[in-house]
């Protein structure tokens, strides 16, 4: 199916009706910002999401601004009338009741061994469709690897890294590569900017799990109070040097290069909504007349991380969409498949 017919499928009849329907698991903020990112489109309908107390869902789609107000006031989508339902075990609950193509895990990778897990689920409830993550480390996407065969079996159509980075910067990495005969480095910064860390406390744990000193357990038992004692001993900032980034094996995955030629770090301001410092990827390497040159693609300084992470993630999704519509099933990462842009 090309990109066209798929526009032409999903404009076939007046309104949302023939929409690709997709859910999002986990409604933090990334959650809550893929809800606003997902409100204007017409060729996706947001009809399912899960948090951890409850789910939502509606087939006619749920409303962005209804959902956000009940989780912020009330802490769970199951408070939502009448869509909500509150439950111990919502994301196998919401599978069971909700009748959705694709799924956006906007979840937090915490344990490490968390997203695998969720993928189980999926995997014995029986469900087949697409499944596209944000996952950060390479040990996480390592687990995934080893599902490659059950979720190929399943009739699973998994979208791993798919975020900004890993994701959308890995992605311009494999195109830029192509200029070279041969890559010398691959090279990711970030900064990221937000005015108030509660709003991403799982995206910010993770990244504390990155420090020296840290761990994904210890920044896992860290009290909220542990966090913002931490936040005021660094002024806001997070320093990040020399992460365990699945870019690398996701590079190395592609064929572009070999996982100790990729390094990503940045710079995370939790108090200020302004990037302390502009996002990019620099690929250095030899073209075929012997030149060493590099290649940099840089973030507007605008766009925040919700924009970078969430726009790629279900432009992975629509992907994803099309080659499970064509019967190609199993995992694929950001380097290997281009996005397709959703309207």
């Amino acid at each position: 199916m090309s990109t066209q017919q798929f526009t032409n499928q999903n404009n076939a009849s007046a309104g949302n009706s023939s929409a690709v329907r997709v859910g999002v698991l986990g409604f933090g903020g990334l959650g809550q910002a893929a809800a606003r990112v997902l409100a204007p489109k017409h060729e996706m309908l947001w009809v399912a999401a899960a948090d951890q107390k409850g789910y939502a869902c509606n087939p006619e789609g749920l409303n962005p601004d209804a959902c956000i107000k009940v989780y912020q006031s009330q802490g769970s989508l199951g408070y939502l009338e009448p869509a909500g339902r509150l439950s111990s075990n919502s994301i196998a609950d919401l599978i069971e009741n909700a009748s959705v193509e694709g799924y956006f895990l906007a979840l937090p990778n915490l344990p490490n061994t968390f997203m695998a897990s969720v993928a189980r689920q999926f995997i014995q409830s029986g469900w087949r469709g697409v499944l596209v993550d944000a996952m950060k480390r390479t040990s996480a996407v390592e687990q995934m690897l080893e599902l490659q065969d059950e979720l190929q079996e399943a009739g699973i159509t998994y979208m791993t890294g798919c975020g900004a980075t890993p994701g959308l910067l890995t992605a311009a990495a494999a195109l830029a590569a192509q200029s070279y005969a041969e890559i010398h480095r691959v090279k990711i910064t970030f900064g990221v900017g937000i005015a108030n860390w509660e709003a991403y406390r799982a995206t910010i744990r993770e990244d504390i799990a990155h420090m020296p000193g840290y761990n994904v357990e210890r920044a896992m038992a860290m009290t909220d109070a542990q966090v913002q004692a931490l936040l005021d001993e660094t002024g806001g900032l997070l320093t990040l040097e020399n992460m365990e980034h699945a870019d690398d094996i996701m590079l190395e995955l592609a064929g572009i290069c070999s996982r100790d030629q990729v390094t990503v770090g940045g710079v995370v301001d939790t108090r200020n909504p302004k990037k302390p410092l502009s996002t990019n990827v620099q690929i250095t390497g030899r073209t075929f007349e012997g030149k060493i040159s590099t290649h940099t693609f840089t973030l507007g300084d605008e766009t925040s991380m919700a924009a970078n992470v969430c726009g790629p993630a279900f432009g992975y999704l629509k992907a994803g969409v099309m080659l499970h519509r064509r019967g190609i099933y199993g995992l694929f990462t950001a380097a290997e498949v281009m996005p397709q842009f959703v309207r």
